[in-house]
C-alpha cells in the first residue's frame, strides 16, 4: 500500500494527503497523468512518459507546473520513500484549484501536482501472463480526443466492469465502424495469418503508448513485421495470437476474445518473445 504521496511540494502520510474541494481535477477531470513501471528499483521508460506527459498538458492548455528534471527528482522520491522495488508510479498534474466553472481560470492558477506509488508482485504477473488473459470486446463510447492521457476515465472503469462481469480481463473498445480502437487501459495487437503483428495507427482515438513504443522498438530488432492499421474482431477472432501492452502488463498475452479461444489457447510464440525482451529494449533509467 500507498505509504508516502506527493502533493505540491509536499510528502504526507497517506491519510493526510489532499487536494483543494474546488480542484478541477476533482469537479472536471482536468486533468493528465502518467503511470510509470518500476522495475528493480529503476524507472522503466521515463523519457517517453515525461514526454508524453508534457504533450497531454500542451493539447489541454495546462501550463508545465516544473521541469521534466525535477518531475524525474519526484518520482524518484516518490519511489524511494515508498520502498518501492518493482511496482508502479502514478504521476497526475491538475490544472489546478479555482471556483468551479466551465471556463479556465484567467489568470492561470498554480497547477496541482499529485504522485504515489504502489508496489507489484513480479511472480503473479509472470503467473497471469503464463496463462493469459479474456478480452470482452463492446462498443467504443468515449469522446473523440483519446490520444490525451486525461483522468476522465469513467467509460475506462465502465468498460472494465463489464468486462469483469462477463468473466474477462481487459475490455477492447470497437469503434461505429466495427473496428478495434484499444483496450480500457491498454493498446490492443493481433498475430495475422502471415505472421505480421497489427495494432490500430496513432490517431486520436488511442492513446499513443509508451510500452507500445517500446514494443515497436523491439520488433525492429527481432524483425518481426508490423502493420499499424485498424482491425475488426472478427480479424481477431481468427488471428493467432493477440496481447495487449501496457506500463502495468508490459507485453500480457491474450488467449480468449468474447469466450473464444484465440490461436490454440494459450500464450503465443511472438508474444512471448516479445515479453521477454521487453526490458532489454525498454529505457532503464538510474536512481
Amino acid at each position: 500500500m500507498t505509504r508516502i504521496v506527493y502533493v505540491n511540494g509536499r510528502y504526507l502520510r497517506y491519510r493526510a494527503a489532499q487536494v483543494h474541494a474546488e480542484d478541477r481535477g476533482f469537479q472536471l477531470a482536468d486533468a493528465v497523468y502518467e503511470v510509470i513501471e518500476v522495475r528493480g528499483g529503476q524507472l522503466v521508460d521515463e523519457t517517453r512518459h515525461l514526454a508524453r506527459l508534457s504533450r497531454s498538458l500542451g493539447e489541454l492548455g495546462i501550463r508545465e507546473p516544473m521541469s521534466r528534471r525535477a518531475l524525474g527528482l519526484v518520482l524518484r522520491q516518490t519511489m524511494l520513500r515508498n520502498r518501492i522495488e518493482n511496482g508502479l508510479v502514478y504521476l497526475q498534474v491538475t490544472r489546478g484549484a479555482a471556483p468551479r466553472d466551465f471556463l479556465f481560470p484567467s489568470p492561470p492558477v498554480r497547477p496541482t501536482v499529485v504522485c504515489l506509488a504502489r508496489r507489484l508482485d513480479p511472480a503473479r504477473l509472470e503467473a497471469r501472463a503464463a496463462a493469459g488473459i479474456a478480452v470482452k470486446t463492446m462498443p467504443d463510447f468515449r469522446w473523440a480526443r483519446s490520444d490525451i492521457k486525461t483522468v476522465m476515465l469513467l467509460p475506462a472503469c465502465l468498460a472494465k466492469e463489464a468486462a469483469r462481469a462477463a468473466g474477462a480481463d481487459e475490455a477492447w473498445f470497437v469503434d461505429r465502424q466495427g473496428f478495434v480502437t484499444e483496450g480500457a487501459s491498454s493498446n490492443a495487437w493481433i498475430l495475422d495469418a502471415r505472421d505480421r503483428l497489427v495494432t490500430h495507427p496513432r490517431e486520436t482515438t488511442i492513446l499513443a503508448g509508451v510500452a507500445r513504443a517500446t514494443v515497436i522498438d523491439v520488433l525492429a530488432e527481432a524483425g518481426v513485421d508490423l502493420i499499424e492499421r485498424p482491425f475488426r474482431v472478427a480479424e481477431a477472432l481468427a488471428a493467432r495470437e493477440a496481447f495487449i501492452t501496457s506500463a502495468s502488463a508490459t507485453v500480457m498475452p491474450v488467449v480468449k476474445i468474447d469466450g473464444t479461444a484465440i490461436g490454440d489457447g494459450r500464450p503465443g510464440r511472438v508474444t512471448q518473445l516479445l515479453r521477454s525482451r521487453f526490458h532489454q529494449v525498454a529505457e532503464i533509467s538510474s536512481r
